[in-house]
């Protein structure tokens, strides 16, 4: 039950993140979209590469500092996991369940099923998220974090 309560408080971090990245409209989180969109809303008069860069360092900051140190320390701190396999399992559920949340309801519903992220001008380049970018972060959620919460729960399995 725990892990289901932290992994739903991952859940809310990527939405805080996204909440307050597009509450000036979704052009402030274009770091988010393809190519193709990011420098037709330079093209625009929108955004700025320097704003996009700048942007794209905020949010890898707020997304993957808790992705990296929030869960390690709420599934050895709080839940007192011990060992490889007890800590990687916990940490892999926990991002199984906000990769999930991202890849469901942020991508598919939220992005690709509402007008919230659509930016004006751009309309004719959605969907924003298909083809090799939605398998990269399926691939990110199903692959990567796992394979990350591994390496973290060894290092920490090495150094404990």
């Amino acid at each position: 039950m725990l892990i289901l309560i932290e992994g739903i408080v991952m859940c809310f971090v990527l939405l805080l993140v996204c909440v307050v990245g597009i509450a000036n409209g979704p052009v402030g989180l274009v770091t988010f979209y393809e190519p193709e969109v990011q420098e037709r809303a330079i093209e625009l008069g929108l955004t700025t590469r320097e704003q996009i860069t700048r942007n794209t360092a905020l949010a890898g900051i707020a997304l993957f500092v808790p992705a990296l140190v929030l869960v390690p320390y709420m599934v050895y701190g709080v839940n007192g996991a011990e060992g490889f396999r007890e800590g990687f399992t916990q940490m892999a559920a926990i991002g199984l369940i906000f990769g999930l949340f991202d890849r469901l309801f942020i991508d598919w519903w939220w992005v690709g099923l509402t007008r919230a992220w659509i930016i004006p001008g751009t309309e004719d380049l959605m969907p924003y998220i298909a083809g090799r970018t939605l398998v990269g972060k399926w691939v990110g959620t199903l692959v990567f974090f796992p394979a990350v919460y591994a390496l973290i729960a060894w290092l920490v399995t090495l150094l404990g």
